[in-house]
């Protein structure tokens, strides 16, 4: 079986972890007895500069032919000024594949718990799940600004709610049966509407799942203080990509975090959660672990479920020997994490 691949490799240290991960993903399919055809393509910052576009019709069409699309970062101050930004690219990408679920976990290996800002006994035994809505809310509504106003409208519908509500609901089902959707219900109308929704639904369809309700301010703070109390969490778009980067810090580094974008079919869209990072490229200090996991769930997404547990199990044993990136306290490379995985790899193989 040959699997299409479109690589986005963007900007910053995007190419950079990019590189790491299509390695960790070739390696892994031939040990795996599978193999994968990547098609690699100009994307945010990166197109503005070719193209004079950060999303282009033919890039696109290449996005949507494939069996999965991974992205490694966009965007940077290079690009501030410019008439379409490289973000604007990617909510484009992310509407045009219909990707309206973002999967975002979040665990802590107890080897990196005292890496966490928080102190070891609070993170211990974290392991959750955020779902955040991707297509609608307030950064696909209308906006309008003057030079004294200006007004971003945030819209969601009952079908929306509903088809990424099922998503957290299920995924809930295959983890350990408690759902927290998160919301403001006691101020914004779309929050009471989503709080309805889902409360209907676990009503209905989903009896055997753990059901409470939580605002987002409420949200934050338990991260903080008990975040080994949460199974998985829903949530809109922009609560959702506020609370996921707070999420990502409580195993030490936004650097270890990947995500899974999904629709109702193929392809989805996979990339690690941090930014472009411009101060950092070109200095391979990148740390890859994210893209990394990321790849594994690109590896669930085309069914190759073993795949995906060898590379988190590499990943693993280099937490447990130690063997990180600057940011983490190691002394890797990113290109040097990228050939210890490949090389943890081979030596699971062998040992099998």
């Amino acid at each position: 079986m040959t699997y299409r691949i479109t690589l986005l490799p963007g900007d910053g240290i995007g190419p950079e972890i990019a590189r790491v991960a299509r390695a960790v993903i070739e390696h892994t399919a031939s040990l795996s007895g599978f193999s994968v055809r990547f098609e690699e393509r100009a994307f945010g910052g990166a197109s503005i500069d070719r193209y004079g576009e950060p999303l282009t019709d033919e890039t696109l069409a290449a996005c949507q032919a494939g069996d999965a699309v991974f992205l490694g970062a966009v965007g940077g101050p290079k690009w501030d000024n410019a008439p379409s930004r490289p973000e604007a690219g990617l909510l484009a990408l992310r509407q045009a594949l219909g990707v309206y679920a973002n999967l975002r976990p979040a665990s802590v290996h107890p080897a990196l718990a005292d890496k966490s800002p928080l102190r070891p006994d609070i993170v211990a035994g974290t392991d959750l799940l955020i779902v955040r809505e991707l297509t609608g809310g307030i950064y696909f509504g209308e906006r309008e600004r003057t030079a004294d106003k200006a007004s971003d409208k945030c819209t969601y519908s009952r079908a929306e709610i509903e088809r990424v509500a099922r998503v957290a609901f299920e995924q809930a089902r295959l983890r350990r049966g408690k759902l927290t959707s998160v919301d403001k219900a006691n101020v914004l109308e779309t929050s009471r509407l989503w709080r309805t929704v889902v409360s209907e639904m676990g009503t209905r369809d989903y009896p055997d799942i753990e059901l409470d309700h939580m605002y987002v301010d409420a949200a934050a703070m338990h991260l903080l203080r008990a975040p080994a109390s949460f199974d998985v969490l829903l949530t809109e778009n922009m609560f959702g990509d506020i609370l996921s980067d707070e999420a990502s810090m409580l195993p030490g580094s936004i650097g270890l975090l990947g995500s899974a974008s999904l629709g109702d079919a193929k392809p989805g869209l996979f990339e690690p959660i941090h930014g472009s990072a411009p101060d950092i490229a070109g200095q391979d200090k990148a740390n890859p672990f994210g893209a990394i996991e990321a790849a594994a769930q690109l590896l669930v997404s085309l069914g190759e479920a073993g795949a995906a547990t060898r590379v988190r199990g590499a990943v693993d044993a280099m937490h447990e020997a130690g063997e990180w990136t600057g940011d983490l306290g190691g002394t890797l490379t990113c290109s040097q994490t990228g050939v210890k995985l490949v090389e943890r790899l081979e030596r699971q193989a062998v040992a099998a």
